[in-house]
């Protein structure tokens, strides 16, 4: 098993975090969405949010690989209309590349 650590930012406004969130209670999110994120071979997703700033907690399967989850959900139209509606409430990192959305974060310590 593998275990990654993203971050992505919210768009600092109270009403679209909130929203944001809404989305992420159980039962609200698409289980087109659910299905996808278990076939690509991620067996946990987490997120967590500070402020604006969103980390994601994923333990995935040894063959995971970020590719084949980018060809998964580039197939799949529910998916690119989850991402798109996503984005109206996301912003990326400062020092994210044009069109990168969730960053992958190294891990610097571990006890």
């Amino acid at each position: 098993m593998k275990r990654y650590c993203l971050a992505l930012d919210l768009i600092d406004d109270p009403k679209l975090i909130e929203a944001y969130e809404h989305w992420h209670k159980a039962g609200n999110g698409w289980p087109e969405i659910r299905e996808n994120i278990t076939r690509c071979g991620i067996l946990d997703m987490q997120i967590y949010r500070s402020g604006n700033r969103l980390t994601m907690i994923m333990e995935t399967l040894d063959d995971f690989t970020f590719e084949e989850q980018a060809k998964l959900m580039s197939a799949n139209p529910k998916v690119q209309d989850w991402e798109k509606m996503m984005s109206g409430y996301q912003q990326p990192l400062p020092w994210a590349k044009p069109g990168e959305k969730w960053l992958v974060m190294d891990q610097i310590f571990q006890l």
